[in-house]
């Protein structure tokens, strides 16, 4: 893949760089790992500051196309703030601004919907917590009806309140939602509910009863999960690994 010459704005503080550079680098991140679903889906960073702005990727562009100077910075309405070529797919303004509108704890959103997560949701159970990584999901989830593409801004206070005060928001019959308060933890924990989607589909194919845990072994494994994320360096040293091995793969990304 041959890197892309990209060089930092005048006007872009070296905050937002740094955080145009993270996102883009979630981006190619979910390229490398197989779960984009062609140039649709979205990831959104909060930028700081309390006007709730966010970046976004242009909507065409593939994952690994994205770079920090073509990334979108949009408002809550989803217009753009900055002068770009690109559009954003308007499908993702709904979710994406009704929780960065809503919850200021969540700095970054990540939506797919992989095969192993799309089966998963389309399950009247959702996810079980019976796996070493469905366990880390326990009480950590809410749960949405499905009410067709996420186009319309009526739909925004029924998300926020399926959310509660959660961070993983399962869109029934659709896909999943996973936000945090940064980029590195989002993909960390996106990457356990891939995780998680992937061993629920495997254990489901094969014979025989599977072996139940707990709900007090699930809920101390939840705590356990939450408590590493959000108190160590834990989540940033997996993004940093994951980049490191995508870039030893692939080359630079631009």
């Amino acid at each position: 893949m041959n890197a892309i010459a990209i060089s930092q704005p005048r006007h872009c503080s070296d905050e937002e760089w740094a955080l145009r550079v993270q996102l883009a680098h979630c981006y190619h991140l979910v390229d490398f790992f197989g779960w984009t679903e062609t140039i649709f889906n979205h990831i959104s960073a909060r930028l700081p500051g309390p006007a709730h702005h966010y970046l976004v990727n242009p909507f065409g562009l593939n994952y690994s196309e994205v770079t920090p100077a073509n990334l979108l910075k949009v408002d809550l309405d989803g217009n753009k703030l900055e002068d770009s070529p690109h559009d954003a797919n308007p499908a993702g303004f709904a979710l994406h601004s009704a929780v960065h509108g809503a919850r200021d704890d969540i700095h970054c959103l990540i939506h797919t919907h992989t095969t192993p997560i799309s089966a998963v949701v389309q399950k009247k159970h959702g996810f079980g917590h019976d796996d070493f990584y469905g366990a880390q999901l326990y009480g950590r989830i809410g749960y949405h009806e499905f009410e067709g593409i996420t186009l319309f801004a009526e739909e925004k206070a029924r998300m926020i309140a399926s959310l509660g005060d959660k961070h993983i928001l399962v869109l029934r019959n659709h896909g999943i939602a996973v936000g945090e308060s940064s980029i590195a933890k989002a993909f960390f924990l996106l990457w356990t509910v891939q995780r998680a989607a992937e061993i629920q589909c495997a254990a489901g194919a094969l014979g025989g009863e599977d072996n139940p845990l707990p709900e007090e072994i699930s809920q101390k494994c939840a705590d356990l999960t939450a408590m590493l994320i959000r108190e160590s360096g834990f989540a940033v040293k997996f993004f940093d690994a994951m980049v490191r091995k995508m870039h030893a793969t692939r080359g630079p990304s631009w």
